[in-house]
């Protein structure tokens, strides 16, 4: 009976934190459905008494909120996916060239990119506005997406796998005329397919969601990300229209869950194999 009870108390405690991790979005959803009356009633009602769509055609259309929304969208998703690639693909091969070439002192190397991981992300923040802007890039979509490629993160993690390969497969390849890059390309990379989509998903997911460096490194309404936007209209008069910034909040969540439940299986796989490692 009681090795039954345990497994039924980590149920029972593991729903209740689903309980509590959800409600806040589930409460989200449910004022992005209610009118402009029902949205400031203060009611607990997590079910809209008289349904609606209009704050999501107020939203995806523009409406009386004046501010280009599909745009932040589009910079959001844009300056997401064109990170998400350059970072996959520098840190693949400063992960390759670390773990697998003959680098004069790449331990030196590798011990100097994951100490940088130690450095608080805040503390490049004035330095790197500076430098943005003495380049002119400030408000522009390489301001947006460059910063983020220096991360230690990726090569940290791909380093692992790649260290890990059996040197004799690499040998038999080599043996059988494939040069340094067919080796990484043909063999390597399919092997860490799953690490590259761990990596892939967490830095759209970090891109995307990140709102402290595009706020300050935008200044047009144009270039602005989808939830730089949002931190604005929450400090104007759009705060006295919940139901519409809910609306507006639900949709900036809709990418990241896409982009997670399209690469749940490697992500889970990439974990898995960590773990046994």
């Amino acid at each position: 009976m009681k090795r039954k009870a345990k497994p039924i108390t980590l149920i029972i405690l593991a729903s209740l934190l689903a309980v509590i991790f959800i409600a806040p979005l589930l409460w989200m959803v449910s004022i992005s459905f209610k009118d402009d009356v029902e949205a400031i009633l203060p009611n607990l009602s997590f079910i809209p008494s008289n349904p609606t769509i209009d704050n999501y055609v107020n939203v995806l259309t523009g409406g009386d909120l004046n501010v280009p929304i599909m745009r932040w969208v589009f910079n959001s998703l844009f300056a997401g996916i064109a990170t998400t690639v350059l970072v996959v693909v520098i840190d693949a091969l400063a992960a390759y060239g670390l773990a697998r070439l003959d680098i004069p002192f790449k331990k030196v190397i590798f011990a100097a990119i994951v100490g940088t991981m130690m450095i608080p992300s805040i503390v490049w923040f004035l330095p790197l506005y500076a430098q943005f802007s003495d380049w002119q890039l400030i408000d522009t979509y390489w301001a947006l997406i460059l910063p983020y490629t220096s991360g230690a993160f990726g090569v940290f993690l791909l380093y692992q796998f790649f260290a890990g390969f059996p040197k004799e497969i690499e040998e038999a390849a080599h043996l059988d005329g494939a040069n340094k890059f067919q080796i990484f390309w043909m063999i390597l990379l399919p092997s860490a397919k799953p690490a590259l989509w761990t990596l892939a998903i967490l830095t759209f997911m970090g891109v995307f969601n990140d709102f402290v460096w595009p706020l300050y490194a935008t200044n047009s309404d144009e270039m602005r990300t989808l939830t730089a936007g949002i931190a604005i209209m929450t400090q104007g008069s759009y705060v006295s229209t919940p139901n519409k910034m809910m609306a507006l909040s639900t949709i900036a969540t809709i990418p990241v869950m896409l982009v997670f439940l399209i690469g749940q299986k490697s992500f889970v796989k990439a974990v898995t194999q960590a773990g046994i490692k």
